[in-house]
Parts: structure tokens; sequence; C-alpha cells
């Protein structure tokens, strides 16, 4: 199953990618991530695009810290609802501990595990793929913005006692000390960061208790991530048809898939791509529709109609009467049992 992330994880690469060297855009489409996510920091992008576009761009720039580099520019912002969250919580510990129970709203593939000693507290971070470990980027980027996140909290004294990276040292070591700013470990057992017990209590200074428990009543009511491919391609569609660009490629670029696995996996789940796209069409479109200044031939666009009149005859075969009718508040009772398709641009 293909693990999801918001694409405000991509926020900053455009700016790391030409620091190094790169043409963003160029790299992106070389692991075919779409470029309309550089805009739309929610919408949902596959896991293993963010992976190969973090390794292609460090193997083609030479740039051995780039998911470091990635890490320094970022913060709570990044992470939207969890990093709301997390912001507002009364102490480090009780922010940390925020972080690990949401984390995965925002990147479905990763885990934060809190361990508290006597004396350390050690943050273990997890991330899940076919691969007995991540790739080095990923586990950069990630365990670097927890460390961005923490030390935000703190404020710019904050150090930690000691990093921890599985993977080999690369050629430059003091680079990673100079941006943890603490003794880094490698060919470590984990990927995690070791807190101060004492560290734990802190309290953070601009943190609204009323805030924090109307944020945390809000991301438990979505929590729940999509776990099925029919859920997965619903969350997508859902994303796109708001910017207009949903068709079935697109969904399939997101997903980081092949049109035809999306509609293997939706048959094996007894629905259709065609099923989906017209359920979220229909809870939109009335929506548009109640706004009697919005063109309709502007609407049919957004909706991937191939003109007004298919987008006019799909929504009398699904509501059972006119635009004209439902904008004027000429509704049946109840909709037709079938829809008639209509043509998607």
């Amino acid at each position: 199953m293909t693990d999801l992330i918001r694409s405000a994880g991509l926020s900053y690469y455009p700016e790391v990618a030409r620091s190094v060297g790169l043409d963003p855009k160029q790299m992106m489409r070389k692991v075919r991530l779409p470029l309309a996510c550089l805009d739309k920091p929610d919408i949902p992008i596959a896991v293993t695009g963010l992976r190969r576009l973090l390794e292609l761009s460090a193997e083609a720039s030479g740039a051995e810290d780039f998911g470091l580099r990635l890490a320094e520019r970022g913060g709570l912002t990044n992470f939207g609802a969890v990093g709301l969250i997390v912001r507002e919580q009364a102490t480090i510990g009780e922010a940390i501990d925020a972080f690990s129970r949401f984390i995965h709203i925002h990147h479905e593939g990763m885990r934060l595990d809190v361990t508290r000693g006597k004396q350390t507290v050690t943050v273990t971070l997890h991330l899940r793929g076919r691969h007995p470990s991540a790739p080095r980027q990923s586990i950069d980027m990630a365990l670097g913005s927890v460390h961005r996140i923490i030390r935000s909290l703190f404020g710019s004294d904050w150090r930690p006692q000691e990093v921890h990276l599985h993977y080999p040292p690369p050629r430059d070591r003091k680079r990673y000390r100079d941006f943890f700013g603490c003794r880094v470990t490698f060919n470590a057992d984990d990927d995690s960061i070791l807190l101060s017990t004492h560290d734990m209590a802190r309290r953070i200074p601009s943190a609204h208790p009323l805030i924090a428990n109307y944020l945390r009543k809000r991301i438990e009511a979505i929590e729940t991530r999509p776990a099925s491919w029919e859920e997965k391609v619903d969350e997508v569609v859902r994303s796109l048809l708001t910017s207009g660009d949903c068709t079935v490629e697109r969904v399939a670029e997101h997903l980081a898939c092949t049109r035809r696995t999306i509609h293997r996996h939706l048959a094996a789940s007894g629905t259709s791509f065609s099923a989906i796209l017209d359920a979220q069409r229909a809870d939109l479109v009335t929506q548009l529709v109640d706004d009697p200044d919005r063109p309709l031939a502007d609407i049919a666009v957004q909706l991937g109609f191939s003109a007004q009149s298919a987008m006019a005859r799909w929504f009398r075969g699904r509501f059972g009467c006119t635009i004209s009718d439902w904008r004027k508040g000429k509704r049946p009772s109840s909709p037709p049992a079938e829809t008639p398709s209509a043509t998607a641009a």
C-alpha cells in the first residue's frame, strides 16, 4: 500500500535544489512527481516519490547533506495541523508526545517512539518502506526536522545530548555536528535524538491551553488516515478536484503508480475510478453552483467536464433537476437512482 505525505514536505525543495545547481522542475519530472504540488501544500503525494527525489537530488548535485538542507529551512508550519497542536502544548515533553501521536496525519510512513529513562529521553525515528531501512536523505530530512522543531520550542540555546544515525559516516562529519550541535554517532543501532530528562519539563512560553484543547479535538476527528486503495484514491481525487486538474493519470502520479494499478485495485474493492470521481463531483458541485456569481463554464472546467453542456446533462441525471432550478431552490426531494455518465476532459 502506498504511504502518503502532505506535499508541504516539498515547500523548500525548489530553493534548496537551485542552491546546489539543480533544476527543481526537471528533477521532479524525472521521478514523476506532479509539479502542481509545489503550490498546494495539503495535496497528498507518495512517500516513495519524495524519497526518490531526495536521493536523486543528492546524487546529481554531490550534496551529501541534501536532506539536512531541506530540514534546515523547514519548521512547524510545514507540518500543518500537527505543527499547530505541537506548538500549543504546555511543556516540551507534552509537545514531543503530541508530535509522536499525530505525525502520521502529515506523513503516513513516519513514526516516533519516545522512551523515557532516569536521565535521558530517546526519540527514535522509524520510516516505513520496502527496504530494511529508509534511504539516507529521507532519514536526514525527517530526523533533522524533528530536531528543528524541538529546538524552535526551546530557543536557539538548546542542544540535544546525542544524535544516532544507523548509516555509515559521511565525508564531512563536521556538517552533521554543526547542524545538530552535539556529538553524532554513525553506524548506530537506530536513528534517534537523545535529550535530557530535565528538558521535558521545560515550559513553552507561547503555549495556550484552550487553543491546544480545541486543536486536539479537531485533529482527533481526522486522526484515522485512509488505509485502503479506495480511500486513498478518494482523498487524492478530493484534493485535486478543487484545483481543476483531476484525471486518473494525475491521481496515479500522486500515488506513484500507473493508472492500470489504480483500476486493478479499485476493481478488487468493488468500485471504479469513475464512481469515486462521480461521488466527489457531486459533493463539490452543489457548493459551487450555490454561488450565483460563479460562471457555469468555469465550474465545468474545474470538475473536469469536456463542456458545460456535458456537466448540465450529468447534473440533471445526478440530482433530477437542472442547475437553474437548483439555484432557484426547485430541488427534488430525492435524486434519481442512476446517474448517466458524462464525458470528462
